[in-house]
């Protein structure tokens, strides 16, 4: 299969596999590159050499997040589905993941991060959840940021939209390790060489497999509650479908009472 959006590399004779967001600068997360990655994800089955996996990204951004218009009411039933489906395929790769990351990390792109084992990110990265300024939520982070991090610093960044530095989200537990600007490559690549390449393949997958339960618990019990609220009770509200049009025609949005005003 051809990728147009995601690309796979293996390195280190094979035991790393690197798997890039390949649509810079703002790599969204669109349901091309979904497909994309779930594809180089799925390639990785069958190789029980891998050591690490490594999610990065082209250009100088991660990801802004998701296509907004694929969240419009007649495309996100199909646009979550596949979200989840490729973070549950994230969190069962045959060898621990880690989530390389600079640049904005936003929204659709801030989940699958979360969907990982392990995270190293530049000291100015910004993740973030912009959700809550749309007039929505973010299921996936709603269900897996509580698993990474304090439920208070979860409840801050899902409900007020606020973004963390790479220092800040280091200092809060989301992300393993914190690099200086520009030094994401060379930092990796020593981690790979001091903690991952010495290892048993087959003793880094199981314990993947095991560290990784209560994370499948919350994409196999959680998150399918919170889609059926986002689907069935979120996307009800004018004031979701005003936000996401409000975005897209770059204005401000009128919640509730201000449009009856207007």
């Amino acid at each position: 299969m051809k990728l147009t959006k995601a690309r796979l590399e293996f390195a280190h004779d094979g035991q790393v596999a690197r798997i890039a967001l390949a649509a810079p600068r703002a790599n969204i997360l669109d349901r091309v590159m979904m497909s994309d990655l779930q594809a180089a994800f799925e390639e990785l089955t069958p190789h029980r050499d891998l050591k690490a996996v490594v999610l990065t990204a082209d250009g100088p951004n991660f990801s802004y997040g998701a296509s907004v218009e694929e969240h419009l009411p007649d495309q996100i039933a199909g646009t979550l589905e596949k979200l989840h489906y490729l973070l549950l395929t994230v969190a069962r790769a045959p060898a621990p993941t880690i989530a390389a990351v600079r640049g904005q990390c936003l929204g659709g792109g801030l989940e699958l991060v979360l969907a990982c084992d392990l995270v190293m990110a530049e000291e100015n990265t910004q993740f973030g959840c912009p959700e809550i300024k749309l007039g929505v939520f973010p299921p996936a982070a709603s269900a897996l940021l509580p698993g990474k991090v304090r439920l208070g610093w979860a409840s801050s960044m899902v409900l007020t939209g606020a973004s963390w530095s790479g220092t800040t989200a280091a200092q809060r537990g989301l992300v393993a390790r914190v690099t200086a600007v520009a030094g994401l490559d060379e930092e990796l690549e020593k981690w790979l060489e001091s903690d991952f390449l010495p290892r048993s393949a087959a003793a880094l997958r199981h314990a993947a497999h095991a560290i990784r339960q209560p994370l499948l618990r919350a994409l196999e019990e959680d998150l399918p509650a919170l889609e059926r609220m986002y689907l069935d009770e979120l996307m009800a509200e004018p004031d979701a479908i005003e936000g996401m049009h409000a975005f897209l025609e770059k204005r401000q949005p009128q919640w509730g009472s201000q449009r009856l005003v207007g």
